[in-house]
């Protein structure tokens, strides 16, 4: 026996076969396929991280506060910018919003226990979910009548009802279609999941167009709702790996029963509150990131292709005869997009001016042979 089926003989009945995450890591002169924010950290937040860390390193020899205490008072002072205060009691953190999800699965899922998402939503839900035992199920988003990729509240409860899942994911805006959802449809699938954990994952709710709502407003007397958010996109901060959530105390505390002790480094603690303590500075590209947004929704509409407005940073079009066959040829040009198994459309992120020209013009040059089928 060979190593890999002695590897494969000895893997968990429900991991054989699968694949791991992965998307393409390339070596590309416009790099817009993961979401992440295309503009450096400023020199004054690095320079303020990098004395941070030199600080820290200092006191390497002991391990990190184990409770990341001023990690979690100055997340909640951001959060409470929004005008809904928020504890530090509060609050709780990983190494990226997927480990937090992880935590919520390791302690609220696990064998005999079922998630519910509803797809096409982010894809790392359904890969966490299995990784911890428990039951994944793909929910239906669309309806006849309404937007392909919309969340239809009736349908949501229905499915909801019929399946008593333990763990509900909502993803707003979502990803990777861009759209948000209103609070009506988070309070009903919530009343509906009597017994349930609501996850809304709002990984991109900086670059919402105004007006959009906020979950982190219904926490109050919720305590079976939690809000996950991330520093990665908006914060440009995704090599640094910081996600966190907001949610009841209670449930913070419940999630020390799964937490490896010392989780959150020293390096990482002293990195993400330089970045909060410059929150003003590193939030100055948003604007700019979501004109390009904007932009690249007008004008592949002017190309007889079939953009989904979004609230994120990044825009799923549709309009192809070949989603991957146009993936290929963009990156032949050296523009690298996400193709996201949607069949006709493809995920480009936000990037620069310079990048979302780039972008455009590689793309209006593919159109008339790419183009033609009905989304």
């Amino acid at each position: 026996m060979d190593a890999r089926a002695t590897v494969d003989s000895m893997l968990r009945a429900d991991l054989r076969g699968r694949t791991a995450y992965g998307a393409p890591q390339l070596d590309v002169a416009v790099a817009l396929n993961t979401n992440e924010n295309s503009y450096p950290v400023p020199d004054v937040v690095v320079e303020a991280m990098t004395r941070a860390v030199e600080v820290a390193a200092r006191g390497l020899n002991r391990y990190p506060d184990r409770e990341f205490t001023a990690l979690r008072g100055d997340l909640a002072a951001y959060l409470s910018r929004s005008g809904t205060p928020v504890t530090t009691e509060q609050v709780w953190a990983g190494n990226g919003s997927n480990e937090v999800l992880l935590h919520l699965l390791q302690a609220f899922g696990g064998p005999g226990r079922t998630a519910l998402g509803f797809t096409p939503a982010y894809s790392m839900h359904p890969i966490i979910t299995t990784t911890t035992g428990t039951a994944w199920v793909d929910g239906m988003r669309g309806v006849a009548g309404a937007g392909a990729f919309d969340l239809d509240a009736a349908s949501a409860v229905g499915q909801v009802r019929q399946l008593r899942p333990d763990v509900v994911f909502l993803c707003s805006p979502n990803n990777p279609t861009g759209t948000a959802l209103d609070l009506d449809t988070v309070v009903a699938v919530h009343d509906a999941a009597e017994h349930a954990l609501v996850v809304v994952d709002e990984a991109y709710a900086e670059f919402a167009r105004p007006g959009t709502p906020s979950a982190l407003t219904l926490l109050a007397d919720r305590p079976r709702l939690v809000v996950t958010r991330t520093m990665s996109k908006a914060f440009a901060l995704a090599g640094g790996r910081l996600g966190y959530l907001a949610a009841d105390p209670a449930l913070v505390d419940a999630l020390r029963l799964v937490r490896m002790p010392y989780h959150l480094s020293t390096p990482t603690q002293a990195v993400a509150r330089a970045a909060l303590a410059h929150a003003d500075l590193m939030l100055d590209t948003v604007d700019v990131v979501k004109d390009q947004r904007d932009r690249i929704v007008t004008e592949l509409a002017r190309m007889g292709l079939d953009p989904v407005p979004s609230d994120a940073n990044f825009v799923l079009f549709g309009g192809l005869a070949d989603s991957h066959v146009t993936w290929q040829a963009l990156l032949d040009r050296g523009v690298l997009v996400r193709d996201v198994g949607i069949p006709h459309y493809l995920r480009v992120t936000a990037g620069t001016p310079e990048e979302t020209t780039a972008f455009l013009d590689a793309l209006a040059a593919l159109v008339p042979t790419h183009a033609g089928a009905a989304p």
